[in-house]
C-alpha cells in the first residue's frame, strides 16, 4: 500500500496509489513522505533544484518553482509550466493493415454502402430559432409511444443548439457549423433525417441541400414556408409516421470492423488517466487500425506539449505541417482572447493529481496508441484516410465529440478519472474508468474499469483487448451505460468561432 507507480527509470516523480500520510515510508524508494500525499498525486523521488525539469513518462511535465526534497508532494505549489524546445522528427512510415483480418460486427448496411452502428430518426435544427419546434416533434413522437411498435428503431433524436445565425455566411465559424450539420444529417446512424429551419436565418437550408441529390432519406422544411409552428409540427409528424415501417425494415449483418471509426475522448482526467485508461484505449485503437478501421484523436489544446509525439508518427511532412498549423492557430486564438495555451488543467483535473498542461497532454496523447498519423482534419471535416487521424477541436468534451461524430465516428470511447457522464446520440458512447475507487462509486455510469492496471491485476494489453471487444459488441447493438441511462439528447454542441453579430 505504501508503494508508488514509477513509469520510467528516468522519472524523478512517482504517483501515489493511496492517500499517504506524512512520514510514510515508501517501499522500494528509500524515502519517506514529507507531506500528506493525496491519491493519484506526485511524490518527489530525489532532490530537484529550482528551475530543473520534472520528469514523468520520461518526458518533461514542467519545472521546479523552488527546491524540492525527496518525499515531498509535487503539485501546483512547486511545479510550474514553462515553454521549452521539443524535438520533432517526421516518421514517413505507412500503416500496415493485416490483410487477413477477419473480425466482424453486426452492423446495418445502408443503401449507399455506409455501415451504421445504430438506427435512429433525426430531427436537425439549422438554427436556434427552430430548436423548440424540433423538440416539440420529438416529444410528441415519444409521448405517443408509437415507436414501441417498431423494435428495430433505436429512437428519435433532436439535434438542437444555440447558433446558426448572427454570423457572416462565408466566415470560418459558418464553415465549421455547416460541416457539423452536414456530418450529422449524413451520418449512417440516422435512417431518415428532417432538417428544420426558421426561414430567414444565416444558415439557410439551401446550404445543406446538396445531399438531397444523394439521399432521399433527408427532408428539408422551414417554419415560415410551412405556415407556422402547428402546421410544420403536424406535417413532420405525419411524414414520420408514414416512414416508420421503412425505417424499421433493417437487419443487422456481419460487417468488417474496417467500417468502424472510433472517437477517442477523455474528460474529468486525473493522475491515473495517462497510466491506465488512456494507454489501454490506445491499445484498442491500434487493434482497430491494424484491422483496417479508423480512430480520431482530438482536443488540440490538450495535445499541446506532447505534439512532438504525434509528429514523430506522422506519415509525411505535409501531415506534420497540418498539425503545427492548427497549434499555431490556437496560440493566436488564445492570445487575442486574453488567454494562454497553458490555461489548463481544470480544477477537477488538479484535484485528481494533474498539475500542468504538459502532464495532461502527455497522458491524453496515449489514447491514440502507436499507429501512424494518417491525416489532420479541421473541425467536423469528413474522414478521408483510414487509420489513425487527428481532428482539430477545443478540449471541451461535448464540442470535441460533436466534431468527431460529424467527421464520421460511429463509436465513442471516453476515458475519465473524476467521473464524467456523457452520451452523444446517434452514436453509442463507452465510459472507461481510470481508477477503481471511482468505478465502484459510479459503476452504473462506467462500462469498463481500467483501474485494475494500477493494481497489478491486469496489464495494459489485456485491458486494451477488453476495450476492443466491447467496442465490437457495442457496435453490434449492445447498449452502453450512457444509452441505458438516457444520455445523448442534449450533448450536440457545435464549436462556435468568430464574431456574433
Amino acid at each position: 500500500m505504501n508503494s508508488l507507480i514509477v513509469l520510467n527509470k528516468n522519472d524523478n516523480v512517482g504517483v501515489s496509489q493511496f492517500i499517504m500520510p506524512e512520514k510514510t515510508k515508501i517501499n522500494g524508494q528509500g524515502i519517506s513522505t514529507i507531506d500528506p500525499i493525496p491519491f493519484g498525486h506526485k511524490v518527489c523521488l530525489k532532490p530537484i533544484k529550482k528551475g530543473d525539469p520534472i520528469i514523468k513518462y520520461d518526458q518533461i511535465i514542467g519545472f521546479a518553482s523552488k527546491n524540492i526534497s525527496a518525499g515531498e508532494h509535487v503539485h501546483t505549489h512547486n511545479l510550474e509550466f514553462k515553454e521549452f524546445e521539443r524535438a520533432f522528427k517526421v516518421n514517413n512510415k505507412k500503416t500496415i493493415v493485416d490483410e487477413n483480418a477477419d473480425t466482424f460486427f453486426n452492423g446495418i448496411l445502408r443503401e449507399n454502402g455506409q455501415v451504421a452502428t445504430r438506427n435512429y430518426i433525426g430531427i436537425v435544427s439549422t438554427v436556434n430559432c427552430s430548436a423548440t419546434v424540433t423538440k416539440m416533434i420529438v416529444e410528441k413522437i415519444k409521448y405517443s409511444n408509437i415507436l414501441n411498435d417498431y423494435p428495430n428503431l433505436d429512437g428519435i433524436v433532436p439535434i438542437t443548439h444555440s447558433t446558426g445565425c448572427g454570423m457572416n455566411t462565408v466566415s470560418e465559424g459558418m464553415q465549421m457549423f455547416q460541416r457539423t450539420i452536414d456530418g450529422f444529417k449524413n451520418h449512417p446512424n440516422f435512417s431518415h433525417v428532417f432538417v428544420i429551419g426558421l426561414g430567414c436565418e444565416c444558415a439557410q437550408v439551401s446550404l445543406f441541400d446538396e445531399s438531397v441529390k444523394k439521399h432521399n432519406r433527408i427532408h428539408f422544411l422551414t417554419i415560415q414556408d410551412e405556415g407556422g409552428t402547428k402546421k410544420i409540427v403536424e406535417k413532420v409528424l405525419s411524414q414520420i409516421k408514414n416512414l416508420l415501417s421503412e425505417a424499421n425494415n433493417i437487419k443487422r449483418t456481419p460487417e468488417s470492423v474496417s467500417h468502424l471509426t472510433l472517437a477517442l475522448q477523455c474528460g474529468g482526467s486525473d493522475g491515473y488517466s495517462g497510466i491506465t485508461a488512456n494507454p489501454a484505449l490506445g491499445v484498442a485503437a491500434d487493434m482497430l487500425v491494424k484491422k483496417g478501421g479508423s480512430s480520431i484523436l482530438s482536443e488540440t489544446p490538450e495535445i499541446y506539449g506532447a505534439e512532438h509525439l504525434l509528429i514523430n508518427r506522422a506519415n509525411s511532412q505535409e501531415t506534420a505541417d497540418k498539425l503545427m498549423k492548427r497549434l499555431e492557430w490556437w496560440k493566436h486564438y488564445t492570445s487575442i482572447n486574453n488567454s494562454t495555451m497553458d490555461n489548463n488543467p481544470a480544477p477537477g483535473n488538479k484535484r485528481g493529481g494533474l498539475t500542468t498542461i504538459l502532464e495532461k497532454s502527455l497522458g491524453a496523447v496515449a489514447k491514440g496508441g502507436k499507429s501512424i498519423l494518417e491525416d489532420v482534419l479541421e473541425y467536423a471535416e469528413p474522414l478521408k484516410n483510414k487509420g489513425f487521424n487527428f481532428m482539430d477541436s477545443p478540449g471541451y468534451d461535448p464540442v470535441s465529440v460533436t466534431g468527431q461524430v460529424a467527421s464520421g465516428a460511429n463509436v465513442i470511447c471516453f476515458t475519465t478519472g473524476r467521473g464524467s457522464c456523457f452520451g452523444c446520440k446517434p452514436v453509442p458512447s463507452l465510459k472507461l474508468s481510470t481508477n477503481s475507487a471511482m468505478y465502484e462509486k459510479m459503476e452504473e455510469d462506467m462500462d469498463i474499469n481500467c483501474g485494475t492496471i494500477a493494481e497489478g491485476k491486469e496489464d495494459i494489453e489485456k485491458v486494451g483487448s477488453k476495450i476492443f471487444d466491447l467496442v465490437v459488441n457495442t457496435a453490434s447493438g449492445n447498449k452502453s451505460k450512457s444509452e441505458i441511462n438516457g444520455y445523448g439528447d442534449e450533448e450536440f454542441n457545435p464549436w462556435q468561432v468568430g464574431v456574433v453579430m
